[in-house]
């Protein structure tokens, strides 16, 4: 098993908290997410814009 450093672990979680609110702040103004975001955090952005949201 491989060690991982603290300063990554600390790294991901950033870069993944930080698409989370790029993806919600998109979301609440009505705009598309960037798809980087959206793999970022699992979701397919092609399933994504396919969600119809009044």
């Amino acid at each position: 098993m491989t060690k991982i450093h603290i300063p990554t672990k600390i790294g991901r979680f950033l870069n993944v908290f930080g698409s989370a609110v790029a993806v919600a702040s998109a979301t609440r103004i009505g705009h598309q997410p960037v798809a980087s975001d959206l793999r970022a955090l699992g979701i397919d952005p092609v399933q994504f814009s396919s969600i119809h949201r009044n």
